[in-house]
This record gives structure tokens, C-alpha cells and sequence, in this order.
């Protein structure tokens, strides 16, 4: 099937499936304007199930087109179903795809969308592409945008044992000064994570760091400790 008909279905589908006391709800929890369709999760999965079995990209130029499509949609379940097309397509989730998954970061602007990019596309394409990726991360790092300084932190949220522990100790050292809430929390959730697979490590990191951490990002990191 022709890809050029994703965003109807995808809206059509999602407003069959509305709720406005559910859209109220939604709303007010993300403290967004964005208006809801008031789909919950378990209700958009079998649209993002279908649209990818009947609207697959044909290349990654098509990859691109139709995230985008599925982006620009005015609901921010349309935006969510987007992320999951996204994912779903590993073939395309690649440096390639570096700049669509940063316009989606920097216009998403807030934790439900952004952390999904940084955790399951970014963080994939490091995973898979350190050498190439390492240079981004550190501008993205150091830059003046919150949320990619957040996604720096995050992407290896799910790497484990191949987790990076310098950069990510390093990225974690760079932003301990901050206030932003977002960023304190990104730390901590971060390395709390690590922590599972290297708890000396980080323990070792938390002790060397001291007071230079917000108490938010200590406690964050010491749960499991």
C-alpha cells in the first residue's frame, strides 16, 4: 500500500478510538496545550501495528517521510505513534537519520517525547556507531539546547555492559553544575541505571563527585546502591 495515505489513516484511526475526558486528563498530566485525542496506549498500539504492516517505507528516503508525516500531526498521540514508527524500522535507524531524530528532540521539548528518542532511536544509533555518534553527543552535551543536553546523558540508558562509562561519566561531570530539574534528574536516572550492571563504579564516580552533584542526582543514583 502507498505510504501517501499514513497520516489520514493514522488520524482517522486515533479519532474513532477518541476520548475527551480521557484528552482532558492526558493533557493536564503532560501540562501541555497539545490537544489529545485521548488514546491511551494500549488503544494506539494496534494503530502503530497496523500502519507499519500496511504503510512500510519503501527506502529510507521513505523512512524519513514518513516519520515526519506522522510528526507533524497536530495531537500528540499522532507524535507518539510517530516515535513508534520509528523504532520499528531498524534497518533505518542509523546515523543516516541523526539530524530527523534532533528536529524531532528539539520539537518535542518535553520528557514524554524526548526521552523515548534518546533511549530507543539515539541511543541505538550509538550503540551501533560510537566512533561517528561521540563527536555529536559531546556538542549536543555541551550545547544550548536542554533537551539534547538531557539526550546525551540518556541515550545509553539501555546499553548495559557496553554502556561507555567514560562518556557517560564524563557528560554526567559536565552538567552536575546545573539547576535545570531536568538535567539533575537525567543524571541521576543515568547513572542508577549503570548502576545495575557497574555498581562500584558509579559508587566509586558518586564519592570522587561529592558535593558537585545535586542532591537530586545522588539520590537518584544511589537507589540501588
Amino acid at each position: 500500500m502507498s505510504s501517501d495515505g499514513l497520516p489520514a489513516f493514522v488520524a482517522a484511526e486515533l479519532a474513532t478510538r477518541s476520548d475527551a475526558e480521557k484528552a482532558a486528563a492526558m493533557a493536564a498530566y503532560m501540562k501541555t496545550d497539545m490537544p489529545f485525542f485521548g488514546v491511551t496506549k494500549p488503544d494506539r498500539t494496534p494503530v502503530l501495528r497496523q500502519a507499519v504492516r500496511d504503510f512500510p517505507p519503501q527506502d529510507s528516503g521513505g523512512y524519513r517521510i514518513n516519520v515526519l508525516a506522522l510528526w507533524s500531526g497536530g495531537h500528540r498521540e499522532e507524535k507518539y505513534l510517530a516515535i513508534g514508527y520509528a523504532r520499528h524500522f531498524d534497518q533505518y535507524i542509523t546515523s543516516a537519520h541523526v539530524d530527523l531524530y534532533r528536529q524531532m528532540v528539539e520539537e518535542g521539548s518535553w520528557w514524554d517525547l524526548v526521552d523515548d528518542i534518546a533511549i530507543h532511536l539515539i541511543g541505538r544509533v550509538v550503540l551501533a556507531e560510537r566512533p561517528k555518534m561521540r563527536p555529536i553527543l559531546d556538542r549536543w552535551n555541551d550545547g544550548p539546547d536542554m533537551w539534547l543536553r538531557r539526550t546525551a546523558i540518556l541515550c545509553q540508558l539501555r546499553h548495559k555492559a557496553d554502556t561507555d562509562e567514560r562518556m557517560l561519566f564524563d557528560f554526567c561531570r559536565r552538567r552536575a553544575h546545573e539547576k535545570e530539574f531536568f538535567i539533575r534528574k537525567a543524571i541521576g536516572w543515568a547513572l542508577r541505571q549503570y548502576s545495575k550492571t557497574s555498581p562500584e563504579t558509579v559508587r566509586r564516580f558518586l564519592e570522587e563527585e561529592g558535593e558537585r552533584l545535586s542532591g537530586l542526582s545522588r539520590r537518584e543514583a544511589s537507589r540501588y546502591l
